[in-house]
């Protein structure tokens, strides 16, 4: 069972399906950090000081009595809340992994749809008599009937 097990883990698929989750991992930190720390920040400056990540809606409050100033103040109360500002930078998020994911099998694809160069044979030749264009599959010239040879 265990060398079984091994044959299938050391198959290359499989370890190229781990590979590509790993990198997944890590290029979904950086796009999150890209999100919350490099694009929100203007965004919410741009929208008078709204800080995103603090966007929340109180449905019960918790120990201490509301308003909470900050997501983490209400989460601390243990209150309820629609946590509305994460959701949006989440969305934000997966919208630029699913635009480098789309970018990226595009070139993919892109490579794989340059066909090779076509060595197609001529459709027509030149008749040794008249000189005259006729098929390539013609043993007799529509032109001066002469017969053709090969």
């Amino acid at each position: 069972m265990f060398k079984e097990f091994k044959e299938f883990a050391m198959r290359g698929n499989v370890v190229d399906m781990a590979v590509g989750i790993i990198i997944g991992a890590a290029f979904g930190a950086i796009v999150s950090s890209l999100v919350s720390d490099v694009l929100m920040p203007p965004l919410g400056l741009l929208l008078g000081n709204v800080d995103f990540s603090n966007l929340f809606m109180v449905l019960k409050e918790g120990a201490n009595p509301a308003p909470y100033a900050s997501l983490a103040e209400a989460r601390a109360a243990a209150a309820v809340t629609i946590n509305y500002g994460v959701f949006l930078n989440n969305v934000i998020s997966f919208l630029i992994v699913a635009f480098a994911v789309f970018m990226l099998v595009r070139g993919v694809n892109k490579l794989k749809r340059q066909e090779p160069i076509k060595t197609t044979e001529p459709a027509t030749k030149t008749c040794p008599y008249c000189m005259s264009t006729i098929s390539i599959k013609a043993t007799r010239c529509a032109f001066c009937t002469s017969e053709l040879k090969g």
